[in-house]
């Protein structure tokens, strides 16, 4: 799964997912994009199911190029802990998602394979998702 190497701060803040995405919304690899509608955080293991779902429904035929990394920890208190004494430790990475966003992008295959293959890898998403094609794509 991924996660960062090193971070300058062990523990965040939640923050607040508002607006839309100004960077990521253009095409930079691929002819075919998964683009987020909603805004969100999606953890580093649900990039890993989406991954394994594009690989296996393109058969290891074309590319897969995967735009967002999980970059911000997500802490917890542990189960049946009182109320105060301070900020739990970090269980998992998460990517912050804005509306416009392309997520993943896929090319070297069909255009038929590559809407099934993101239909499928959409449905592993918490946000809903569109199958966007590159604009000077020729089949």
């Amino acid at each position: 799964m991924l996660l960062p190497k090193r971070v300058k701060y062990r523990k965040a803040m939640r923050g607040k997912v508002s607006g839309n995405e100004t960077r990521g919304t253009q095409f930079a690899f691929g002819s075919f994009g998964l683009k987020a509608l909603e805004s969100g955080w999606i953890t580093s293991r649900q990039i890993e199911a989406v991954r394994v779902t594009l690989s296996r429904t393109m058969k290891r035929d074309g590319k897969i190029w995967i735009r967002i990394f999980p970059d911000k920890p997500v802490t917890k208190k542990p189960a049946e802990t009182r109320m105060g004494s301070g900020k739990g430790s970090p269980e998992f990475w998460v990517a912050v998602i804005r509306p416009g966003r392309i997520m993943f992008e896929i090319g070297g295959i069909t255009k038929e394979l590559a809407e099934e293959a993101f239909r499928l890898a959409g449905h592993k998403l918490p946000v809903k998702t569109k199958v966007v094609v590159r604009p000077d794509y020729v089949e």
